[in-house]
């Protein structure tokens, strides 16, 4: 008997080292995302600086932000699954059960973490990244206002 304990505690260890990794993994990938942005954002505009078409390269960095948005929620979403997984595996190897034993498919928690889009408007992810589009609508609406003008006034 003594020699089982020690072997679901050792299971247990190893379990949790697994799951740790893909939690830690998805956080990184999340803050690799931030960095890239911001990166490619700046990279663009300082390619771009002379460049006429404002408008285009605005519209540009917007899809750029929104994609980078989403990849981001869908790696936090990803982690707080994982997450679930985690506290799942405690509860349930310290309660002796081995289903699901070394089987880091966290989707089956799907319904108890919010969706991509749920998740897209977390403090987290709206502070940085909503910000940031925001901003470039801001900057978008500034550009697209002499031309609404000339559109709407061609002889003035």
């Amino acid at each position: 008997m003594n020699d089982i304990s020690i072997d679901l505690k050792e299971t247990l260890h190893k379990e949790i080292d697994l799951i740790q990794a893909c939690i830690l993994r998805m956080s990184q990938n999340s803050f690799q995302l931030k960095g890239w942005l911001v990166s490619l954002i700046a990279v663009i505009l300082a390619v771009t600086a002379k460049s006429t078409n404002v408008i285009f390269i605005n519209i540009l960095l917007i899809v750029i932000t929104f994609t980078f948005w989403c990849l981001n929620a869908y790696f936090l979403r990803t982690e707080r699954l994982y997450r679930k997984l985690y506290d799942w595996v405690i509860t349930e190897r310290l309660n002796n059960n081995i289903d699901f034993l070394y089987n880091l498919n966290a989707h089956r928690f799907e319904m108890e973490v919010g969706s991509i889009l749920k998740t897209m408007f977390l403090k987290t992810l709206v502070c940085f990244y909503g910000t940031t589009f925001v901003l470039l609508i801001i900057i978008l609406s500034y550009n697209l206002i002499p031309i609404i003008h000339y559109l709407l006034c061609p002889y003035k």
